[in-house]
């Protein structure tokens, strides 16, 4: 754009399109309609782990989840420019902490950052990963992968942790771990759904060394080289999420709880996996809700007998 041209202002209207009310006319981009946002709660791991929770506390942790999808869902479904629509969001953000959003998931999300004086970082940062998206389709190694955790995972587990009002560096530092390894759980499920949108979430380095070309990723079952990467990664993800029990141990219970069945999710889902042989592409595995009860279970004991006096 020219910048001697007065920047176009933006509104969004009712209808869930972006449009140009300045001279300069942009193409309309559609948005996720808000029900199809929060309707796919019932499925994932963050709000299922949310369900024994009071009333209040789950409804601001909802408030971040309803964020966090629209991004979401902004970077890998929205037509027309995602870019320009993430641009929208940032600013609306920008409003939200004002008071002054327009989007419902934004407006409602107004309370919750006032209530608990949250930083803005954190969610810029989820709307930066949904930025890389666009641009970057490959990790090199598993740092890099790590890299793009820390904007679009880690951020979501800061703000439960500030949410609670416990938060500390510290504190943060495990959280992150966590939430980057339910992260590269959830490339390890999604190989075949990732690579149909041209985006590789398993370290190039860890391909080549295991043997494993692109194309088996495509293929309509899983090759014995992608198993063995699916296998490493797992493991890696799995010491990541046993930081559960460090964290869990200096949080109080309702924190603790939801630490824990998060991390829980992902151990179950690492276990139904390991159970499939990591067989990916020609099934989903699912983690089963006793193996998520075990393991929440077994964590919530080890930060119990750990915690002091």
């Amino acid at each position: 754009m020219n910048a001697l041209l007065p920047a176009p202002e933006r509104t969004i209207t009712s209808t869930g399109t972006i449009t140009s009310t300045g001279t300069i006319t942009s193409t309309p981009i559609t948005l996720p309609p808000t029900e199809s946002v929060m309707g796919q709660a019932s499925h994932e791991n963050f709000p299922v782990a949310l369900r024994v929770l009071p009333r209040a506390v789950r409804g601001h942790l909802m408030a971040v989840y309803g964020f966090a999808r629209l991004a979401d869902d902004i970077g890998d479904e929205a037509e027309g420019d995602r870019l320009e629509l993430l641009d929208w969001l940032t600013a609306e953000l920008d409003r939200a902490s004002r008071g002054t959003a327009t989007h419902p998931l934004l407006a409602g999300l107004t309370p919750t950052i006032r209530q608990f004086d949250l930083p803005l970082d954190p969610f810029r940062r989820l709307i930066e990963a949904n930025r890389r998206d666009q641009v970057v389709r490959r990790y090199q190694t598993f740092d890099d992968l790590v890299g793009y955790c820390m904007l679009s995972a880690a951020p979501v587990g800061e703000l439960v942790l500030r949410i609670f009002e416990v938060s500390s560096p510290d504190r943060i530092a495990l959280s992150d771990d966590i939430c980057n390894g339910l992260q590269i759980v959830e490339h390890i499920q999604d190989v075949a759904e990732d690579v149909a949108a041209d985006r590789v979430y398993l370290p190039q380095r860890d391909l080549d060394l295991l043997g494993c070309t692109e194309a088996e990723l495509r293929a309509p079952r899983t090759s014995p080289a992608l198993r063995a990467v699916l296998r490493y990664e797992a493991g890696r993800a799995r010491r990541l999420l046993n930081s559960v029990v460090p964290l869990a141990r200096q949080l109080p219970f309702q924190p603790r709880i939801a630490v824990c069945g998060f991390a829980a999710g992902g151990l179950a889902a690492l276990d139904a996996m390991e159970g499939a042989g990591y067989e990916v592409l020609a099934r989903r595995c699912r983690p089963r809700p006793l193996r998520v009860a075990l393991h929440l279970g077994r964590a919530g004991l080890a930060a119990s007998s750990g915690r002091a006096g």
